[in-house]
């Protein structure tokens, strides 16, 4: 390192004080009329702490002999004392760890010899000072933390900025171009080069076209060449729990690798006829019953392929479709900027791992509003009475759980089988399981459980229900005015709504038309 070069940026670090990027230390202590040389172990410590905390963060420099003003002070000690400090960012690292290539110079500045080192940002380790400390810089302060946290940091970074990289050698001849110009007849209208300008995938320098990673991932002819695991494995398990050895009950498992756009099509024409099942109906005849909702498994699974985390090269997208529930696998946790809970509330928090892949998708209509997926999976479930989707999160995947469980107990799933004939709406049967048990109901309940907004909506709902002969009216107009007035309530908070029983209705037994249905 040329010396004059490296006066002129020590100085202006000097300048610049101390920051997320620079320490300053002082070589003596003790009050300012009687300042003494610092303990040599001591300092040797901190440098040793504050390069593997700046290793650890973003890089920094390190300057001995100035104080925390940025007064130029110098240091006292022999030679052989700065020898033994200059090994500092070796001897007090762990061997294991070591740090990669420090500067570690003796500089004169201003006729005062100082120590300056320096270290880059580290990609590949955790580093652990000599006696198995992980500091990390944090504003003008080295701090002790985990080396699973700083892990975890590290590979969210790599992820968050893996489609952005470009790619040496990747050429755009690379590239499916006539699945680029489907894109851009429904985006830009460009030409092929111009569309993936356009989108942010590439850029020209020097003189050819540089693409970015997402361009291939998106793109690729052969993405084998690119990527090693841009699949989606379908697993089909019969049970609800995957055996071993010999008990192994895996009926199919098959794997679709391809860019995104064709893994879109490819891998959910793979996953769709599980979505059903054949059964025989009470007519004994074969008909197809729908498991889950489709719209919601497709967003399930384009959801995983737009979001996953490409940098972990060595996993897929798995999905595990048991008798009971689907599974959705998809590489890489959550982002550290959001949070489980409130996903699950459903707030639309979001953020895009894969800033460029979710804007093409969004571009071509597959992703709609960010974050609006997840709030339309869990709606589609609600609408169909099946029990909300799980949502969990490991150290290495992120998952959602897709339930065939009906939020009606099988009692009421039992009760309402014999209205099948009368062909309920989803809002009828909720309004009939209110009064199964006998119950009057008041017209206040129906409009809160149904989440209603218009009394003109209730209106034509119970006229429905009337009409059907599910839903009478227990009291007349004097009564229920009578009622209310005596209790200071609203005649809409008077219960005198009954549901009237199968057997009432068909003038059979209940039991001798119940069959399986499903809700």
């Amino acid at each position: 390192m040329d010396i004059l070069a490296l006066k002129e940026r020590i100085l202006k670090t000097i300048e610049l004080h101390e920051s997320q990027f620079r320490e300053f230390k002082s070589a003596f202590q003790g009050p300012a009329e009687a300042k003494v040389p610092r303990d040599c172990k001591q300092v040797s410590k901190d440098i040793s702490e504050a390069l593997v905390g700046f290793a650890n963060a973003d890089g920094g420099e390190l300057l001995v002999g100035v104080e925390d003003d940025s007064r130029i002070t110098g240091h006292s000690f022999s030679a052989s004392q700065v020898e033994y400090l200059l090994e500092s960012p070796i001897t007090g690292v762990h061997d294991d760890t070591p740090l990669a290539e420090p500067i570690a110079m003796e500089v004169e500045i201003e006729g005062k010899r100082i120590l300056y080192f320096a270290v880059e940002k580290s990609t590949t380790e955790m580093h652990q000072t000599a006696d198995g400390r992980c500091l990390q810089r944090k504003d003008r302060a080295t701090h002790p933390v985990s080396a699973k946290r700083l892990q975890f940091e590290r590979q969210e970074q790599i992820s968050r900025e893996y489609d952005r990289q470009y790619v040496e050698h990747a050429q755009i001849t690379d590239l499916d171009l006539a699945l680029v110009q489907n894109v851009s007849q429904g985006t830009s209208h460009m030409s092929p080069e111009k569309c993936l300008q356009y989108l942010g995938l590439a850029d020209y320098g020097l003189g050819v076209i540089r693409l970015r990673r997402a361009a291939l991932l998106l793109f690729a002819k052969d993405i084998t060449l690119w990527h090693p695991r841009c699949q989606v494995r379908v697993v089909r398990v019969r049970g609800t729990q995957m055996e071993l050895g010999r008990d192994l009950n895996i009926a199919l498992d098959e794997v679709d690798t391809g860019n995104i756009i064709q893994l879109l099509s490819t891998a959910w024409d793979r996953l769709r006829p599980h979505l059903v099942e054949t059964k025989m109906s009470p007519e004994a005849l074969f008909k197809e019953q729908v498991l889950y909702p489709e719209d919601a498994c497709r967003e399930a699974l384009i959801n995983a392929i737009t979001h996953r985390d490409y940098s972990i090269e060595g996993q897929n997208i798995e999905i595990l479709i048991y008798d009971d529930r689907m599974e959705v696998h998809s590489p890489g946790t959550l982002l550290s900027t959001i949070d489980l809970k409130e996903l699950k509330r459903l707030s639309g928090a979001h953020e895009s791992r894969n800033a460029l892949i979710a804007r093409v998708l969004r571009e071509i209509g597959y992703v709609r509003e960010m974050g609006e997926g997840m709030r339309r999976i869990f709606r589609l479930f609600n609408d169909a009475d099946l029990v909300p989707p799980e949502l969990t999160t490991s150290s290495s995947q992120f998952s959602i759980i897709l339930h065939y469980k009906s939020v009606f107990s099988t009692e009421d799933q039992h009760w309402l089988a014999g209205y099948s004939r009368l062909h309920l709406t989803r809002e009828e049967m909720l309004v009939a399981l209110m009064g199964k048990d006998g119950q009057l109901i008041a017209p206040q309940q129906i409009y809160d459980l149904l989440n209603l907004v218009d009394w003109d909506v209730y209106r034509e709902l119970i006229e429905q229900m009337y009409a059907k002969g599910v839903l009478y009216n227990t009291m007349t107009e004097e009564q229920k005015n009578r009622l209310a007035k005596s209790r200071s309530k609203s005649k809409r908070d008077i219960a005198r709504l009954a549901v009237r029983r199968v057997c009432k209705l068909f003038g059979v037994s209940a039991h001798s038309i119940l069959y399986n249905h499903s809700l």
